[in-house]
């Protein structure tokens, strides 16, 4: 059995060696290991063990992607999927979740509505995309309902974001990768496999829920002008993220990159995107649905 030191060290050791912020790694392994030797951590299963180290690092560094996770179900620890094995279980786990497309429909009044609950990567989703695009092609204004998203891909955003503009020359966003002291540029795509949805209004639902690539959906369009947000302010998650398994029950999350948006020249991470109208989560698409009447 692993103990709680051998698995600090580990998560200690990816943190310092991945997280996109290095000069914070040195405040963040002091301050867990003063908790460890301080007996903070004395007596704590397991899964209250990853609770406790979670609210501590996220003390010392309000990342909400920074994170120890217990998992009920194990997983492989030393063996690594091979590229193509990693492309069939993220293939695998799109299928089962119809692409992150919860509803594709058309509302009262000609209103089209999308219930997005993950950003699927551009490639696997690309025909999801397209065919929940051709059934809103022809409403007058549009829902796009992030109140239940948890993230995805940034390249799956692209390709969201590129049925609301005109070409592939809007630039959406960058994110710089630590690893490679990298920067890449994310922008619309030049070909789209849905119609595009111009010159119509789109509003975009968002709750306290909202996460990560769902975030970003909603700050690009927002930032660019195309989209009224409408709901609540996000959890405020803009780092793209690494996942280790350090024990077949624990794993540590580390964020890895970080997004800059052109327009802004900043991200959400810690303060989550804000609606242009304020509105409870579950008043939002009657809120939303009031505006496009309007216009």
């Amino acid at each position: 059995m692993t103990s709680h030191n051998e698995i600090l060290d580990a998560a200690l050791d990816k943190i310092t060696t991945g997280y996109v912020f290095p000069e914070l790694t040195g405040p963040i392994a002091e301050a867990l290991r003063g908790k460890l030797a301080d007996g903070a951590y004395d007596g704590l299963a397991d899964a209250d063990f990853c609770a406790a180290v979670t609210a501590d690092l996220q003390a010392v560094c309000p990342d909400k992607h920074l994170r120890l996770l217990w998992s009920e179900e194990a997983v492989p620890v030393e063996e690594e999927d091979s590229p193509e094995e990693e492309k069939a279980r993220w293939l695998t786990y799109y299928q089962e979740g119809n692409f992150g497309i919860a509803r594709a429909e058309r509302l009262d009044g000609n209103i089209g509505y999308l219930d997005l609950r993950f950003i699927p990567d551009a490639d696997a989703g690309f025909a999801a995309i397209g065919a929940a695009m051709q059934l809103v092609a022809h409403t007058k204004g549009l829902v796009i309902d992030l109140r239940q998203c948890r993230g995805g891909s940034p390249n799956g955003v692209a390709l969201w974001c590129s049925h609301f503009f005109g070409d592939d020359e809007v630039h959406l966003n960058d994110i710089y990768e630590r690893a490679t002291d990298s920067t890449r540029q994310y922008w619309t795509y030049p070909h789209t496999p849905g119609p595009r949805y111009l010159d119509r209004p789109v509003t975009v639902l968002t709750a306290a829920f909202t996460f990560s690539g769902g975030e970003e959906l909603a700050y690009n369009l927002q930032a660019l002008g195309r989209a009224t947000l409408v709901g609540e302010t996000t959890r405020g998650g803009a780092h793209p993220t690494d996942r280790y398994a350090l024990t077949p029950h624990i794993a540590v999350t580390v964020p890895t990159a970080r997004s800059i948006n052109p327009v802004t020249g900043t991200n959400w991470e810690g303060v989550g995107v804000k609606p242009d109208v304020d509105a409870k989560a579950e008043d939002a698409l009657d809120a939303a649905l009031g505006l496009l009447a309007a216009e």
